[in-house]
């Protein structure tokens, strides 16, 4: 445990009350010696004053060596009335008192025994509640109640005890509600997956049925529609591979090789990935920005993030248009944005842009919404986010942000 403070506490409070009591019995022992003394002094002074009525001519000094005197006492002398010296006290009122105070010494060292043994009894308690109460949390928590408030201010071992129970408790209750979220997710995923590739799978059966059924198909329909298969299985390809990505980015399987990159080499391997596409639509894509602008990445995986981001703005845009990709850098942050002509996203469909499956109302029937969700996973790993703002019928503009 990191503190003892309740312990430290307790025996505190039993050596303050040792130590008073300690004073106390010094005190009382100082205030028995004053009455000894004062009854012997009496004693003396009586012997002293009859001696001297009977012997007025005695010498005042040779009396005072009398009673200092240290030679040796005629104890036969005392016998005779019945007094033994290492037995009996000559003073009968001494003896009186050396009984009282023997019981009131006891006494009061029983009371002191008494009073510790008592915080300790207490200390003792007070444990055994907080150790019965801390039993009672740990079996609610196994029985999966986690909306415990069992936090403590106090600094005893016990009670960091409790406040380590119910961070714990916190953390099974996210955990559990991770899991149900997980669940959840995993079977809205399993069924967009489903629906993904049932739809691009039943167009190719369907494709395929109609060649075979149909041996005398003249060559151009045959030839369409084996086009028409070829997309669907390169569409099934990329979700696949998509897929396959996301599962390894979620579970952080993705070793990531980072070095130091130019920007600006990044987006030129980006733009070689889409050219295809570019030659289809005649879509032109114009790169500018400070060329010595460079970040710490995987060089790899941010390629797959740019080239994703490129893809959907050739989607959307028109033919015969122009992407411009501009890059920089600052102290804070280097900067990437893509800016589309194209047909741009809608409102509603905006905040769920970088959603797994989602597809907004203007997205081809090719488009399976799963790229911008790769890319968002890859910047975001990378120490990065990513921001998309359009604007309808005027273009969409995707806004990268890598954070030193």
């Amino acid at each position: 445990m990191k503190n003892k403070i309740e312990l430290k506490k307790t025996i505190f409070k039993s050596i303050l009350i040792a130590f008073v009591v300690i004073v106390i019995s010094c005190i009382y022992q100082f205030y028995q010696y004053k009455v000894y003394t004062m009854n012997f002094n009496n004693k003396i002074g009586s012997i002293i004053t009859k001696i001297k009525e009977e012997y007025p001519d005695i010498d005042q000094n040779e009396l005072i060596e009398i009673i200092n005197s240290k030679s040796d006492i005629n104890t036969d002398l005392l016998k005779m009335y019945g007094i033994e010296m290492n037995e009996d006290s000559i003073i009968i009122q001494n003896d009186k008192y050396f009984t009282i105070f023997t019981i009131s010494n006891l006494l009061i060292m029983a009371i002191l025994a008494v009073v510790i043994l008592a915080i300790f009894l207490k200390y003792n308690y007070e444990k055994n509640k907080n150790l019965n109460e801390i039993l009672k949390y740990l079996e609610e928590i196994n029985n999966k109640n986690y909306k415990l408030e069992i936090e403590e201010n106090t600094e005893d071992e016990l009670s960091i005890l409790k406040n380590e129970i119910y961070k714990t408790s916190i953390m099974l209750k996210e955990v559990a509600e991770n899991s149900i979220k997980d669940k959840s997710n995993l079977k809205e995923s399993l069924s967009d997956i489903s629906h993904q590739l049932k739809t691009p799978l039943t167009s190719i059966m369907v494709m395929l049925d109609n060649i075979l059924d149909n041996p005398q198909m003249d060559n151009k329909t045959r030839n369409d529609f084996i086009k028409d298969i070829k997309r669907q299985i390169i569409n099934i390809n990329f979700l696949v591979n998509s897929l396959l990505k996301l599962s390894k980015l979620d579970a952080d399987a993705v070793k990531f090789v980072n070095k130091e990159e130019k920007i600006e080499e990044l987006i030129c391997k980006a733009v070689e990935n889409v050219s295809v596409l570019c030659d289809l639509k005649n879509v032109k894509i114009i790169v500018s920005g400070n060329k010595e602008s460079k970040i710490y990445c995987d060089a790899k995986w941010q390629i797959e993030a740019i080239t994703n981001i490129l893809k959907n703005g050739i989607e959307y845009s028109r033919e015969n248009s122009v992407i411009d990709v501009y890059f920089e850098q600052n102290k804070l942050y280097s900067k990437i944005e893509i800016r589309d002509n194209g047909a741009g996203i809608d409102k509603e469909d905006l905040p769920h842009l970088f959603e797994r499956f989602y597809k907004g109302k203007n997205s081809s029937n090719d488009s399976i919404g799963i790229g911008l969700a790769l890319s968002k996973s890859i910047i975001e790993k990378n120490n990065g986010k990513i921001e998309a703002e359009s604007i309808l019928d005027k273009g969409t503009t995707f806004t990268i942000k890598y954070f030193s």
